[in-house]
C-alpha cells in the first residue's frame, strides 16, 4: 500500500462502486413511483381526499397503494421520504468527478489539441458550469413557461445541446460527455433538493398545524419528478459513455450524446404511457431505432488529431516530465512493441477499427500522457496487453514500473 497510484485507483473504484449503488436505488425509486402515479385507478370507496389506488403483488405478498392527490386529513404516524437516494448519487458522483477528471485531469479533463489552458482553469470550468443548467432551468420553471411544459423541455433540450457543444470545445471527448451527464444529474438532483423535498415539507407542516395544505405545492414537485424520469436514460448513457470510444471519440460525440435526449425521451414515453393506459405507442421504438441508427453512423466518421499532428505537437509540462526521466526511452520501446499495435489511430491488430477505450500509445507524447494508465494496466497488473494476443515479459514490465516511480520519487 506505499504506492499511492494503487491506492488512489482503490479509492476511485470504491466510490465508483458506491456511485452506481446509490444510482440504482434512485432511478428504481424515481421509475417506480412514476410507474406506480400512471398506474392508479379510481375506486369510490377511497378515503376522502385519495386520489386512486393500486393493487400489487410481489416477493409473495399483496401491496395495496393510496394516493392522496393533496394530503390526507391527518399526519401519518410513520412517514418515509425519498431523498437520500439521489442526494447520495449525486455525492458520490461529484467524489469520483473530482478524483478522476480534476486529480487527473492532465489526462482525463484536458484536451491540450482543442484548448491552452491550464489545470486549474479547466477545474473551475469543471466545477463552475455544473451550476449554469440548474440556474437557467428554475429560472424558467417558476416563469411563465411553466404553462406549457411542451417548451419548457424543448428549451432544456437547447441548452444541454449548447453545453454539449461548448463542453467539446474544451476538454477530452471523455470528459466532455461525463460532464453532460454530471450538468444534467445536477439539474435532477436541485430538483429533489431545492423543489420537490421543500414543497413536500411545507405540506407536512400544514398538516401538523391543523391547516388544509395548498394543492399547488404538490403539482410542482410533480412536474419536477416527472421531468427527472426523462432525464434519467441519458444521464446514464453518459456516464457509461467513457468505456466506448465510438461515443466519445469523434468530432461529433456532442451531436451523439444531444440525440441520446431524444432517445431517453422516446423510450420513457412509451413506458409512461403503456402503464397509463396499458398499451405503449409502438412508434416510439422506430424512432429510438433510427436516432441509434443516426448515432451510429455519426459515430464512424474519422476526424481529429492525425498520427503527423500527435508527432508534431509540443508537449505539456505534465508530459514532459514522463519523456525526460530516466527509463522513458526502454519503457517506450516496450510499449511501441507490446501496445501500439491495437492502441492506434489505425489499428493493425486483427479487425481492430478504434483503439480500445481511445487511447493513443504511438508517439512519446502519447506514451508520457497515459504513463498511469500503462503503469497500472501494464506495470503492476497483468491486465495488459491480453495475454492471448500478446505475452510481455516480467522484465519489460519492471522497466515500466521502474519509469513511473522514478518521476513520482522526484
Amino acid at each position: 500500500m506505499y504506492d499511492l497510484a494503487i491506492l488512489w485507483d482503490w479509492i476511485a473504484f470504491s466510490v465508483r462502486w458506491l456511485h452506481v449503488i446509490t444510482a440504482m436505488a434512485w432511478i428504481g425509486a424515481s421509475f417506480y413511483f412514476i410507474a406506480l402515479d400512471l398506474m392508479l385507478k379510481p375506486n369510490d370507496a377511497l378515503p376522502d381526499g385519495a386520489y386512486g389506488e393500486e393493487w400489487e403483488v410481489h416477493g409473495g405478498g399483496f401491496y395495496h397503494t393510496v394516493k392522496y392527490l393533496v394530503a390526507p386529513a391527518r399526519m401519518p404516524e410513520h412517514l418515509t421520504w425519498h431523498k437520500w437516494q439521489s442526494y447520495s448519487t449525486w455525492l458520490s458522483g461529484a467524489a469520483l468527478l473530482m478524483i478522476i477528471y480534476w486529480v487527473g485531469g492532465e489526462l482525463f479533463l484536458l484536451d491540450p489539441t482543442k484548448a491552452d489552458i491550464s489545470l486549474f482553469q479547466g477545474i473551475l470550468i469543471s466545477g463552475g458550469s455544473l451550476t449554469i443548467g440548474w440556474l437557467l432551468y428554475d429560472a424558467m420553471c417558476k416563469s411563465k413557461l411553466a404553462d406549457h411544459p411542451t417548451v419548457l423541455m424543448l428549451l432544456l433540450f437547447v441548452i444541454l445541446v449548447i453545453m454539449s457543444w461548448g463542453y467539446n470545445q474544451i476538454f477530452t471527448g471523455r470528459a466532455a460527455l461525463l460532464h453532460l451527464g454530471a450538468f444534467t444529474a445536477t439539474i435532477m438532483t436541485a430538483n429533489v433538493f431545492f423543489q420537490i423535498m421543500p414543497n413536500q415539507r411545507v405540506v407536512v407542516e400544514d398538516l401538523k398545524a391543523g391547516r388544509t395544505p395548498d394543492a399547488k405545492y404538490g403539482k410542482i414537485a410533480k412536474v419536477r419528478s416527472t421531468h427527472n424520469n426523462y432525464l434519467t436514460l441519458p444521464v446514464v448513457f453518459l456516464m457509461l459513455s467513457n468505456h466506448y470510444p465510438l461515443a466519445f471519440g469523434t468530432e461529433f460525440s456532442w451531436i451523439i450524446a444531444s440525440l441520446i435526449f431524444l432517445t431517453g425521451v422516446t423510450i420513457r414515453h412509451y413506458f409512461n404511457t403503456m402503464h397509463k393506459t396499458g398499451s405503449g405507442p409502438h412508434w416510439t421504438w422506430a424512432v429510438t431505432v433510427l436516432l441509434m441508427v443516426l448515432i451510429a453512423w455519426l459515430s464512424t466518421i474519422r476526424t481529429g488529431e492525425t498520427w503527423e499532428d500527435a508527432e508534431a505537437r509540443d508537449l505539456t509540462a505534465y508530459e514532459q516530465a514522463y519523456a525526460s526521466a530516466e527509463g522513458f526511452e526502454s519503457a517506450y520501446d516496450t510499449v511501441i512493441g507490446n501496445c501500439s499495435m491495437c492502441h492506434a489511430r489505425e489499428p493493425v491488430w486483427g479487425n481492430m477499427q478504434w483503439a480500445p477505450k481511445g487511447v493513443y500509445l504511438e508517439t512519446p507524447g502519447d506514451v508520457a500522457r497515459h504513463a498511469d494508465q500503462i503503469y497500472l494496466q501494464a506495470g503492476v497488473s497483468h491486465a495488459m496487453p491480453p495475454p492471448n494476443a500478446v505475452q510481455m515479459d516480467e522484465e519489460a514490465r519492471r522497466n515500466i514500473v521502474a519509469w513511473v516511480r522514478e518521476v513520482r520519487s522526484q
